[in-house]
């Protein structure tokens, strides 16, 4: 590929960006306890999905059930710790000196990207968009949040790398026909591996030759 060609990085928040996904396994196993006691793997079940989406699939039948979740989650969400996936910022940084665009595409809402954004108040320089699940209609995997990430950075579909971990966030990237490098931060590298175009266990030492080398493969 020539090095004049401008890439797209868009970059899932948490298990991604943040290392986050533990203290929110700990809130869904609870959920799944208390609900859905015959469901043992119910909290994996949900990763990369909406609160909306998750609320609407099991938790249908009952709105009084669901606002008391989202009230739950909302007051976890305030208390949770936001820190950095392991090489992260300076992958980041070494992007943007390369002149790629990034944008952050998260199934969290806008409240929670608050939260994230008050730990976190440089997010406004390390990405060009923030796409939220309040931005979209249809929850990963549908592709909708990475193509309207593309399309607000104006960048074409096959210029676009997507970094995500859970399998619905890697199975949005692939209908979107984009680049997916996957994180081992949530799933195991083994479980991911043949989903997408590169697995890491996190950011360190990743470098940008690596990252603009999957666009020499098919």
């Amino acid at each position: 590929m020539g090095r004049e060609r401008r890439l797209a990085a868009l970059f899932d928040m948490d298990g991604v960006v943040l290392d986050t996904e533990g203290q929110y396994d700990l809130f869904w196993i609870e959920q799944g306890k208390r609900y859905h006691p015959g469901m043992p793997d119910f909290y994996k079940k949900i990763k990369g999905m909406t609160t909306e989406k998750i609320l609407e699939d099991y938790f249908g039948g009952d709105m009084d059930l669901q606002q008391q979740i989202s009230r739950e989650l909302d007051e976890f969400e305030k208390k949770m710790s936001y820190p950095y996936v392991p090489g992260v910022e300076n992958f980041i940084r070494v992007l943007l000196d390369h002149g790629v665009r990034i944008a952050l595409v998260t199934s969290s809402n806008d409240m929670k990207m608050s939260y994230a954004l008050k730990a976190h108040p440089e997010f406004t320089g390390y990405f060009e968009r923030i796409i939220t699940a309040d931005k979209v209609t249809k929850s990963k995997p549908d592709p909708e949040c990475f193509l309207l990430a593309a399309k607000e950075l104006q960048m074409e579909t096959d210029v676009c790398c997507v970094f995500e971990d859970s399998f619905a966030g890697i199975e949005a990237g692939r209908n979107a026909r984009m680049k997916v490098v996957g994180l081992a931060t949530t799933n195991p590298a083994e479980k991911i591996q043949g989903m997408v175009d590169w697995v890491l266990p996190d950011f360190t030492g990743y470098t940008y030759d690596e990252f603009e080398d999957l666009w020499l493969f098919k």
